[in-house]
């Protein structure tokens, strides 16, 4: 049996990224405050509430209008960097999905890559960067490893979560090269970077929800 993930599963996953993100609201606004606009978490949570409220209101039917009605609330809601960089992620999540109301292990996996790629493409950010790439990349790999090794799709998305957070935690020794962060050279070595452990709810809360 091919195993999917519906557009339910998938509004879900948004909801709970709201909802751990809100909660975690202080813990990553102080993280920021040692390395940023301390800014971040009360940005995050402000923007994932509003980008969840207009799925309550659109109930979109299809994963397509799903990522483009999150993505661009986020835009449009979120302050700094984060709005564009994480509303890109959506927006690339769902067009590549496309008008479908359900995805498979491969169509999902695929997706989610073509999310990361445009954050890449818009914050020109690489590995060791010491920004959300360095939790994207390390998961997305993991998760295309767990499928072509034929891991249930389930199984797949925690490693992936497992696989973030350990990424999240290797973001501290590394000295920052894009945004503000960046300014403070080698100070910004023992920090966590806030915009990786927002990443990092972000797949715990995949796994979460398709679990």
């Amino acid at each position: 049996m091919t195993e999917t993930v519906s557009i339910a599963q998938l509004t879900n996953w948004l909801n709970t990224f709201r909802d751990t993100v809100g909660e975690n609201k202080e813990y990553l606004t102080n993280l920021d405050a040692e390395i940023g606009d301390a800014d971040h978490g009360s940005n995050m949570a402000r923007g994932t509430a509003a980008a969840a409220d207009k799925l309550a209101a659109d109930n979109p039917d299809t994963v397509a209008a799903l990522g483009k009605a999150f993505g661009m609330t986020l835009v449009s809601t979120v302050g700094g960097a984060s709005g564009p960089l994480f509303g890109t992620f959506f927006l690339r999540f769902g067009v590549s999905a496309g008008e479908v109301t359900e995805l498979d292990a491969g169509a999902l996996a695929a997706a989610l890559r073509a999310g990361a790629e445009g954050v890449v493409a818009r914050g020109k950010a690489e590995l060791q960067d010491k920004t959300m790439v360095d939790v994207l990349l390390p998961a997305l790999d993991e998760l295309d490893k767990q499928l072509a090794d034929g891991a249930a799709l389930r199984d797949a998305l925690a490693a992936a979560a497992d696989k973030a957070e350990t990424a999240r935690d290797a973001t501290g020794p590394l000295v920052a090269k894009k945004g503000r962060a960046s300014y403070l050279g080698d100070r910004s070595i023992g920090h966590i970077d806030p915009g990786s452990a927002s990443t990092a709810y972000l797949f715990r809360a995949l796994a979460d929800s398709v679990a």
